[in-house]
């Protein structure tokens, strides 16, 4: 049993597509098999029987699959790549991106299928049943099993009473099945409202959870991702945030206990296994954080890539799932040594070369200049990369592996960790150092400066080089005059930055994390992301937390141009009737339609300037990385991408690589070129360049 593996496209390069363009992907498949020949495509949720048989929601694939005690794979129940919500006979049943799973004191296995919007159950005798919600139809409804709803149920617990409990990436709940009564109830949380505030019932607040444990003694542990922080839930849903971890974990995703009552983390920001004591002592199992990798090797030289689900063997060690490098690792907890189990991940590193001969560790935004040369923050590694036109990568400043914060050139200089780049049209690169809350340039030879404020002293203050203070910058954009405009993410506000170092806060005020329209001073900021610039002078603001896309117009108004602030999800449709999940990085083609990277669903976004959306490249959490003709596929995309006005192309990041896609003409510019016959085609796209440029 084999997947197709992804392709370059061969033959007409105008048709639609996606393609590979430096780096290379992860070693993803779907193939049975012993150890490391076998493959995967973005393991998540485990679970081990009292035989030593571990359980794998290949979510990629949307399969169960089994591994022996010996190592050996097979597929377990689904059909591999067929996706769907059908019961019956576990060969013949399909699944639609199962996520967690749990086993019962019967040999029952518990699965949630992400996308199906169900709970489904494997029996000991081999018979798939749906045991609550409907298939594809998504919503937050209680009730009697069959009438129930959900919107991304994930991690999966059961108590000592056989009740089993499911927490919902898409409401931010926890719910409750009983079987005694075949129902489901809202334990703690309210659907469609996210934050972190502790309370019983509804009245507590999550932040896309996504993991589960039941400790024995009646509570859950949460991992409560977008908030980065753990939760205790009693059966009375009591919900408290665990001491003493604050700030220690970045996206933590998926819990599991052992016999001692240690509880194990997968921190899937920071690539890392971490454990918490019984007395609330918190250690590092094993990675190295921010460090992206797939190294063996004990404790903190090993490296991981996106764990996600964990579980506890037989002889108290622990397995893990890497959905980034589609292995399985199993970490010896007597000497912390990691070794892979299952799967094979694909090649990371910092190589310079051609095409896919070159190496990158989690590049992320990007940036072109007038000579179509793509920059990359190449976001492990610590450096900024360039590729040329044919392909060819270079580094053009930092070290390889080590951080911190230096000015100078080339392999002199130092960053932390960079979410932000714009670039000149004659390649002068401005970063935001976004760890070290500062902005850093780059000139055309690798000659690194700071621009503006000062390293590890984050803040919110007005001023000039050193003497101003940023919270987290992120997206940045160049305004016609050549200054800077930077979302201050942390402080919730967009600031303006002169070629000379000058800060003024452009819109919004710090400190006021929350969605409000209006003029530049009325107007608020809730996490501000990614920033694009149009050639009418409009600025392009999204906001991940809130799941919006906002307009800043020339003359100073703020409107939110798509989406509903607070409400997420995958729905194309015209302004506040559309849907995102954490939008990210944007960019504007020459015809003033913008382009966005919507992380979580997988999916690059386009909008129209009247705001009408629509997806154009995957599928909302859909089969992972797809190379070929549109809508293809993007598994777990950075979502960073620029578009490059010179080949009418669109340059995106995935973990390792950066991708290529030729897109069709949106529907008012292709009316247009329609219009001129075939004959027509350039003198109708050179006509609209020259009005954008007017």
């Amino acid at each position: 049993m084999s997947r197709r593996p992804p392709r370059r496209v061969q033959g007409d390069p105008s048709v639609p597509h996606l393609a590979l363009f430096a780096g290379s992907l992860p070693a993803y498949g779907c193939i049975d098999g012993r150890g490391t020949a076998a493959r995967f495509n973005q393991p998540r949720g485990l679970a081990m029987d009292s035989a030593g048989n571990l359980y794998v929601a290949d979510q990629g694939n949307h399969i169960l699959r089994r591994v022996t005690p010996q190592g050996e794979v097979s597929t377990w129940a689904g059909q591999p790549g067929v996706r769907g919500g059908d019961d019956g006979p576990k060969a013949q049943a399909t699944f639609d991106a199962p996520d967690g799973l749990v086993l019962d004191a019967a040999g029952n296995l518990y699965v949630s299928d992400f996308n199906a919007q169900t709970i489904r159950k494997l029996t000991p005798d081999g018979q798939v049943v749906t045991v609550a919600g409907a298939h594809g139809q998504a919503g937050s409804v209680d009730g009697p099993c069959g009438q129930a709803r959900f919107n991304g149920p994930s991690g999966l617990a059961l108590d000592g009473a056989g009740n089993l409990y499911v927490v919902e990436y898409g409401n931010n709940t926890i719910r409750l099945i009983t079987w005694q009564d075949g129902r489901v109830s809202t334990l703690a949380g309210q659907a469609g409202l996210t934050g972190a505030l502790d309370g019983v019932g509804a009245a507590a607040r999550f932040s896309c959870p996504t993991g589960l444990a039941w400790d024995g003694a009646g509570e859950l542990f949460v991992a409560d991702g977008g908030n980065g922080i753990l939760r205790k839930c009693s059966l009375a849903g009591a919900v408290s945030t665990l001491p003493g971890v604050a700030g220690a974990f970045n996206q933590p995703s998926n819990l599991a206990l052992d016999r001692a009552g240690n509880l194990y983390v997968t921190d899937g920001g920071n690539s890392t296994i971490q454990r918490i004591a019984p007395d609330g002592t918190l250690s590092l199992v094993a990675g190295m954080p921010d460090w992206i990798g797939c190294a063996d090797g004990a404790g903190a030289a090993a490296t991981f890539n996106g764990p996600s689900g964990v579980a506890v063997d037989g002889a108290g060690n622990l397995v893990v799932a890497e959905n980034g490098n589609g292995t399985l690792r199993k970490v010896t907890l007597s000497d912390a040594t990691v070794s892979t189990l299952a799967g094979k991940a694909g090649p990371v590193g910092s190589r310079d070369g051609q095409g896919e001969a070159a190496e990158f560790r989690d590049p992320g935004c990007l940036a072109v200049d007038g000579a179509g040369v793509v920059y990359v923050a190449d976001i492990q590694n610590f450096t900024i990369r360039k590729i040329e036109p044919t392909g060819k990568v270079t580094t053009l400043a930092g070290l390889a592996g080590s951080s911190g914060h230096a000015d100078g050139k080339g392999a002199a200089a130092r960053f932390g960790t960079f979410l932000g780049l714009a670039v000149t049209a004659s390649g002068t690169v401005y970063v935001a150092d976004s760890q070290n809350a500062t902005l850093r340039k780059i000139t055309p030879d690798g000659e690194v400066t700071t621009l503006a404020g000062l390293a590890g002293n984050p803040g919110s203050a007005d001023g000039k080089g050193s003497a101003a203070r940023f919270n987290w910058p992120w997206g940045l954009a160049l305004d016609a005059r050549g200054n800077l405009l930077v979302a201050d993410s942390g402080n919730g506000t967009i600031r303006k930055v002169t070629p000379r170092g000058q800060v003024s806060t452009f819109a919004g005020q710090a400190g006021q994390t929350v969605s409000v329209d209006g003029t530049l001073a009325e107007a608020r900021f809730n996490a501000p992301t990614g920033l694009a610039r149009d050639a009418k002078g409009n600025l392009y603001v999204t906001e991940d937390w809130d799941n919006t896309l906002r307009r800043i117009s020339p003359e100073g108004t703020v409107t939110t141009l798509a989406g509903t602030a607070g409400v997420q999800g995958s729905a194309d449709g015209m302004g506040a009737a559309a849907r995102f999940n954490d939008p990210f990085q944007i960019t504007v083609d020459e015809a003033g339609f913008i382009y966005l990277g919507d992380q979580y669903n997988g999916t690059i976004r386009r909008v129209s300037p009247a705001g009408e959306v629509a997806t154009v490249i995957g599928t909302a959490a859909g089969d992972g990385t797809v190379l070929g003709p549109l809508p293809a596929g993007l598994g777990n995309p950075s979502g960073c991408l620029v578009w490059d006005p010179a080949t009418r192309r669109l340059y995106l990041t995935v973990p390792h690589a950066v991708l290529v896609a030729t897109l069709p003409p949106p529907p008012a510019l292709r009316e247009g070129l329609n219009s001129l016959g075939p004959a027509g085609r350039e003198p109708g796209l050179a006509r609209v360049r020259k009005q954008r440029k007017l």
